[in-house]
């Protein structure tokens, strides 16, 4: 983080300073979690769902914070008041100080903002991007799925007077969100990978998520970039809502000769599920390339990493070499680990929508198709809840028992009575005796892998993030979770 006074702080949030608090205190880093502190560090003391950060002030300071930004003065064991900020709203007041910052950084170091939107690949385009921007020079971009309005300032205060490139993963909740953020950090570049039925409850329907999505290339200034993926056509579409300069992407590619971006040619998928395919850039050069990724959907997030790569200046060998093997940079995002006793794990079970869980169970199906050899491996699906889909959560849990078995997925455990009906269509579908399980929890789903996996099977673990089957993934793989983040739940 660039460092700022306390007084600089309490006038761009336009709060109070408490009379503990010194205006000329050197401000250094700041966090919403006590525990990651450090020596002159600023805690914002954030209301939780589960818990108030009011709470944990004092435990901030312990480790070294030197200021809070609270909502009302707090008290240390002594009966003096915890130097900090007042403000009426810490969030918002992380929106205004992030604001600023990016202000700073554009004026003083021509900071360039990337802003990264989608139903699904958010995070691991912006891994992707991160990786190729790193080439030109210093480069922030989100910790996990920092995306919203608390994760987006978060990713904001890494930044430092050296950053040249700055990668923003915004989701949303509700039309209205990522206009919040943009102007929040005001990108030059907008990134939109999708529109999916994810979250389609809270939004009111499809129709609402593209207007929220389409709310990021809204933001662009006529000499921005609007990178969008042609072969959505609900994504496709947002050219017309931009005054921003439009480069596509996709598999598709059309005869448009408007549509200038990067584009995959004789894309296949290998035995160990890892996209092959030729990189078409803007400028005709072309690369083979294999993904370290799993799973043809990673398509579009690689195409839409390099678009923007190569429009900021990444030469095309450059970005081809770099993504060459390139896997995933955050935990549960199609990680695949390999037992000793030869089972294969597959985790992906940090969020979960229709279209990505259909995406993960086509990726499992190929995973079990015969090799070269002749050779296939038994497939298992263990499925858990997908979250906040509304009205449509009963039809998408029941389409998603059938597609497992018309995928041909020889073992499906389906996980908690918010994903039950799945579990009922599979058996109606036609998965009889043991081809098809149901467990109440994540002890009794434990016992039923326990029992029955065989060396050679594959694996693959999917839920909203809410459903927790993450861990058991991991405890079935026989690694440690141990990762915090900022934000509860997930944002589409």
């Amino acid at each position: 983080m660039i460092d700022l006074l306390s007084a600089e702080i309490a006038e761009i949030t336009g709060g109070r300073l408490t009379s503990t608090a010194s205006a000329d205190q050197l401000i250094r880093g700041v966090d919403t979690d006590s525990r990651s502190c450090e020596t002159g560090w600023l805690f914002v003391a954030k209301p939780g769902e589960s818990s108030d950060g009011h709470h944990f002030i004092g435990s901030a300071m312990s480790r070294g914070a030197v200021l809070a930004l609270a909502e009302h003065e707090t008290h240390a064991e002594d009966g003096s008041v915890h130097p900090a900020i007042i403000v009426p709203d810490a969030v918002i007041a992380m929106g205004h100080l992030a604001a600023a910052i990016v202000a700073r950084l554009k004026a003083s170091n021509s900071l360039r903002v990337i802003g990264i939107t989608g139903s699904a690949g958010k995070t691991t385009t912006k891994d992707l991007l991160a990786s190729l921007l790193s080439q030109l020079g210093p480069t922030v971009a989100p910790v996990g799925s920092y995306n919203g309005e608390v994760g987006v300032p978060l990713t904001v205060f890494r930044a430092t007077s050296e950053t040249k490139y700055l990668v923003v993963e915004m989701g949303a909740t509700g039309v209205g969100h990522i206009a919040y953020l943009t102007e929040m950090v005001k990108p030059e570049v907008g990134v939109v990978l999708g529109v999916g039925s994810a979250h389609a409850g809270e939004f009111g329907g499809i129709a609402n998520i593209a207007k929220a999505k389409g709310e990021m290339v809204e933001s662009l200034s006529p000499d921005g970039l609007a990178v969008l993926n042609l072969d959505d056509n609900l994504v496709s579409a947002m050219s017309s809502r931009t005054n921003a300069v439009v480069r596509n992407f996709g598999v598709q590619r059309t005869n448009d000769a408007t549509a200038v971006g990067v584009w995959a040619q004789g894309l296949e998928v290998n035995a160990e599920g890892h996209p092959e395919f030729t990189l078409v850039f803007a400028d005709h050069s072309s690369h083979r390339i294999t993904s370290g990724l799993i799973g043809r959907h990673h398509v579009t997030n690689i195409l839409a990493a390099a678009t923007v790569a190569e429009y900021l200046g990444v030469p095309p060998a450059i970005i081809a070499a770099t993504l060459q093997g390139l896997g995933p940079a955050s935990r549960w995002r199609m990680e695949r680990f390999e037992r000793a006793d030869g089972v294969s794990i597959i985790n992906d079970a940090y969020n979960a929508n229709p279209d990505s869980m259909r995406a993960a169970l086509r990726t499992l199906a190929e995973l079990g198709l015969p090799d070269a050899t002749g050779k296939t491996r038994r497939t298992w699906a263990v499925l858990g809840e997908m979250l906040e889909l509304g009205d449509e959560s009963r039809h998408e849990h029941d389409l998603l028992g059938r597609v497992a078995v018309r995928m041909n997925i020889k073992k499906l455990l389906v996980i908690g009575r918010g994903a039950k009906l799945a579990y009922n269509s599979a058996v109606l579908e036609g998965s009889w005796g043991d081809e098809a399980y149901y467990a109440e929890d994540i002890e009794d789903a434990t016992q039923i892998l326990t029992e029955n996996l065989l060396p050679g099977d594959i694996v693959l673990f999917k839920s909203s993030n809410g459903s927790g089957l993450r861990h058991l993934g991991d405890a079935i793989a026989g690694i440690n979770s141990g990762v915090t983040t900022a934000e509860g739940g997930s944002a589409l």
